[in-house]
């Protein structure tokens, strides 16, 4: 599996999808999507933030995101909100984009995309951890994009 978007790997996220801008997510294409697919799974975090708060701050979580039987590729179109939303750290089942303290340097943000064998029974009160013990059993193929931000 494969996962792009208006920003390349290493490269940086443009404004427009930050706190600094309109703080809506980017679009996303998801293409060589596994035979037997039933959903996917995005989670955006940013593990560089455990050095400023003690942990890895958690941006976007989507699960239950459908697709169609056969279908090899997939777009999260931007400002949209695919699937059930579990909780992020905002507290939110809503994208929360790149928002790194001034001063703390330049944070990566992990766009990553399961592929799963079936739906998750899980609600929108949910953090990444349940969600990732959920489809621990179930993950078909997985892809990642890693962009970063710096402010100031």
């Amino acid at each position: 599996m494969q996962i792009k978007s208006v920003f390349k790997e290493g490269d940086d996220i443009p404004e427009k999808y930050t706190a600094d801008g309109e703080n809506v997510n980017p679009p996303l294409e998801i293409s060589e999507i596994p035979k037997g697919c039933k959903s996917l799974i995005l989670i955006v975090d940013d593990p560089d933030a455990n050095r400023v708060v003690g942990y890895t701050w958690i941006h976007w979580i989507r699960f239950n995101i459908p697709v169609d039987e056969g279908v090899k590729e997939f777009k999260i179109k931007e400002n949209s909100e695919p699937g059930v939303g579990g909780m992020n750290t905002y507290k939110s089942g809503k994208y929360g984009g790149p928002n790194p303290p001034a001063g703390s340097g330049t944070h990566r943000y992990f766009f990553k995309i399961y592929a799963l064998d079936s739906e998750l029974d899980l609600d929108e009160s949910v953090d990444k951890e349940a969600v990732e013990d959920a489809m621990e059993e179930h993950v078909l193929d997985e892809a990642e994009l890693i962009g970063v931000y710096r402010r100031g």
